[in-house]
């Protein structure tokens, strides 16, 4: 999960070697946090939050193949 995001991640920003993922890990959810460097935010965040929205909705779908609960934070 943690690997998936990374990658998404990567993809979206300029700067590739500052994204970061924090998994913390509960008994059925899982809460991934996602650090960019600060330029970047607007590209992970997108117009009105759909790239946003869009990354949530692909790792909530890879999520249920483990009974899992997944929360993505985006933070600075």
């Amino acid at each position: 999960m943690k690997e998936l995001l990374e990658n998404i991640a990567r993809s979206l920003v300029d700067n590739p070697e500052e994204v970061s993922v924090r998994e913390v890990e509960g008994e059925k959810s899982l809460i991934l946090e996602l650090r960019v460097a600060e330029d970047d935010m607007g590209k992970v965040i997108g117009k009105q939050g759909r790239i946003a929205k869009a990354i949530r909705t692909v790792m909530k779908a890879a999520a249920m193949r483990n009974n899992k609960h997944v929360v993505v934070e985006i933070l600075q």
